[in-house]
């Protein structure tokens, strides 16, 4: 099997989870025998470039012509079976849907995101979710709101492209969703059933766990719509020590949040950004993992490495949280939660997003994770090994070469 993988690499001050899964998917398919060719353009060589290309960067979301005559000679010396296709902005555009069809290559495009249908990808704006451009022929409310870099002139840039590579789009050969909220997503766009896979991400497997550690952990981006704020309010409504230790690890703008808890309780510790050993160890120290997103988080990483550590996740019942503990199908965007109250999946559990629910949530699972450690792990041996992810993977390939 001979696959392209065309991916625009996100800027590396923004560190992005895209980007590791990218590298992961290359890796995995090479071991697993199949020959991977990359066409991956990367944003932090933006400053770098010509007067030129920098003057036709901002049409670059609706055609990028260095990208296009560079993808078809690739096409058409190595003639490969299948073109995979992550990210394509700004620098590749979706046109290489377009040219690779015209080269009689098949697209796979792995769906990170809702950029189908807004600007930035998130549904999430000014503190809360937003779907304010779903279900329009053009994203207006974006391009009023700024969503896309803060900029109305790139927002309508943006704006313009999704709407004029709907067809584009809906001419993908098969998309593999990351989990039933994005394959949702995609059915109200207008893709049909047949031609959507859900296929989630992997990683690496740690190896057999740690005996369980006591207490909580959260770790990650420390951005709004991670959770932090609505954490720390609901773990405020308990005495200091009454759950044990809380440990906050990562970095991002609301840093100080982190900061202020871990000064003014004992059970709060600020652990600071950490590398893998680090994660480890702060897995190995706890016993359960937060993972409480206030919007439609896709698919957060987070989740899948704590289950590989068989640690049990509490959630909240946003995006692919529910689909990842084993609570039921992924929450998409403008739909309803059925989740009402703390319910319990093979490997977790989800609340509402609501300080109060998570607050409640709380003790009772401290004292129920210890008992969920195993099922955590074989939730991710059975679900998010490599081996499983890329045996699917491979067999989407064959189905659409066929």
């Amino acid at each position: 099997m001979k696959v392209v993988v065309a991916h625009n690499r996100y800027r590396s001050v923004l560190p992005s989870g895209e980007n590791v899964i990218v590298d992961q998917d290359i890796a995995e398919l090479r071991a697993a025998g199949a020959q991977v060719l990359p066409f991956l353009r990367d944003s932090d060589d933006i400053p770098a470039m010509s007067t030129l290309d920098k003057a036709l960067l901002p049409a670059s979301p609706l055609y990028n012509g260095r990208a296009q005559r560079e993808l078809a000679a690739l096409l058409r010396r190595t003639r490969p079976d299948v073109l995979h296709l992550h990210n394509p902005y700004p620098l590749l555009s979706p046109w290489v849907v377009r040219t690779a069809h015209r080269h009689g290559v098949p697209v796979v495009q792995t769906v990170h995101n809702y950029r189908q249908v807004c600007s930035p990808g998130l549904y999430f704006r000014d503190g809360g979710i937003c779907t304010d451009c779903r279900g329009r022929a053009l994203g207006w409310p974006g391009v009023r709101h700024a969503c896309y870099r803060d900029s109305r002139a790139q927002s309508a840039v943006m704006a313009v492209a999704l709407a004029a590579h709907r067809p584009t789009w809906r001419s993908v050969d098969r998309y593999l969703a990351l989990t039933s909220g994005i394959a949702a997503h995609l059915g109200d766009y207008g893709i049909p059933a047949d031609r959507i896979a859900v296929k989630p991400n992997s990683i690496p497997d740690p190896g057999p766990p740690a005996p369980a550690g006591d207490g909580f952990l959260f770790y990650g981006r420390f951005a709004p719509e991670k959770g932090l704020g609505l954490l720390l309010d609901a773990w405020h409504r308990h005495p200091d020590g009454a759950l044990g230790p809380l440990r906050l690890a990562g970095d991002g703008p609301q840093r100080e949040l982190a900061e202020r808890a871990a000064a003014s309780r004992a059970d709060v510790s600020y652990l600071g950004p950490l590398d893998r050993d680090g994660v480890r160890a702060a897995l190995a120290a706890s016993s359960v993992v937060l993972a409480v997103p206030t919007w439609h988080d896709v698919l957060p990483t987070v989740v899948i490495e704590a289950l590989a550590a068989g640690r049990p996740v509490l959630g909240t019942a946003l995006g692919g949280v529910p689909y990842l503990v084993g609570v039921g199908a992924a929450v998409a965007p403008g739909a309803a939660s059925p989740v009402t109250a703390l319910t319990a999946g093979a490997a977790g559990w989800v609340v509402p997003p609501r300080a109060d629910d998570l607050a409640a949530a709380l003790p009772a699972v401290r004292a129920a994770a210890p008992g969920l450690a195993g099922a955590a792990r074989d939730r991710y041996l059975a679900t998010f090994h490599p081996d499983v992810v890329t045996a699917q993977l491979l067999a989407v390939y064959a189905a659409v070469a066929r």
